[in-house]
């Protein structure tokens, strides 16, 4: 089995959560600070060891192609004004790595993605999806642990983040789960937003995937579900019955559903006040904003 190189990252979702912000703005170029949500998620690929993103896009998705282009004009109007540091930054995006761009056919889902990019992945030929709207914040990369734990046991593998509060499991897949060593797990089944009371384990598995070709056979004969869409978790409780996928619980992680408006905002929130221009004025601003609170 080959190294994984590539990423596949699904981008074609109207964004209903944030009309009108997303009417004419791809949910995934919504800023957390100076950056676009999908930037975070190339760089963490980036950092991990992928050469080639591929992107799968739907209408209104041109802002994504032209953020990872090359834009001369501004580059020569930044150089001409002396301004290096945006100049150097703006010119790294484009070197993140080889971005190749797909328009997303068939049945809606978020599996419809991962069988729009089949053609550029080879028969034997690992390679990870990645949400465009969502991250997690780790170090090492999130990705990075999840290929780590690919190459070592040569199993399918899903992120897994442990969820603090209990009435919070029906929000996600929940993963029954079976120790294999230090933060791996072996799946045994993925329980979709379970009753709280009855969920198999505090193991949310989702958000970053890394997959044997093999998931295409599952995927190739999937059936419209919920709402006539198609569904990735289908597939992978398909080949829970037949193979090894493991969980891969992300070490010192911290989850953002940027797809989610209070999930952003927190996102937002937490960058800020780590940047290191205007973190400590912007904490000053809470805090005073706060005590006026208090005080009304």
């Amino acid at each position: 089995m080959k190294k994984v190189t590539k990423a596949i990252i699904p981008a074609a979702g109207f964004g209903t959560r944030f009309l009108p912000q997303t009417k004419a703005m791809p949910k995934e170029m919504l800023p957390v600070v100076d950056k676009p949500v999908i930037q975070y998620v190339v760089e963490e690929a980036a950092a991990s060891g992928i050469e080639d993103v591929i992107i799968v896009t739907g209408p209104s998705k041109r802002a994504i192609e032209d953020h990872f282009d090359r834009t001369y004009d501004l580059e020569y109007f930044l150089e001409k004004v002396g301004k290096t540091e945006q100049l150097a930054e703006i010119r790294k995006i484009a070197n993140l790595a080889n971005f190749i761009y797909v328009r997303q056919k068939g049945p809606y889902g978020n599996a419809g993605p991962v069988l729009s990019a089949r053609h550029l992945i080879g028969e034997d030929e690992p390679f990870a999806v990645l949400w465009g709207d969502e991250f997690i914040y780790a170090k090492p990369p999130r990705l990075k642990q999840l290929i780590d734990a690919f190459e070592k046991y040569g199993h399918s593998a899903i992120s897994g983040v442990r969820i603090d509060k209990k009435e919070d499991l029906a929000k996600y897949g929940i993963s029954k789960i079976e120790p294999i060593k230090d933060n791996v797990y072996k799946i045994l089944d993925i329980v979709e937003k379970p009753d709280p009371r009855e969920a198999p384990s505090d193991l949310a598995t989702h958000g970053a995937y890394i997959f044997t070709p093999k998931i295409f056979d599952y995927l190739n004969t999937l059936e419209p579900g919920k709402g006539g869409e198609l569904w990735l978790p289908e597939a992978v409780k398909r080949m829970l019955k037949n193979e090894t996928v493991l969980a891969v619980e992300i070490k010192d992680a911290t989850y953002y559903d940027t797809g989610d408006k209070l999930g952003y905002l927190k996102a937002v929130i937490d960058f800020t006040l780590d940047h290191p221009d205007f973190g400590d004025d912007i904490k000053k601003h809470l805090q005073e904003k706060l005590e006026k609170t208090k005080g009304s």
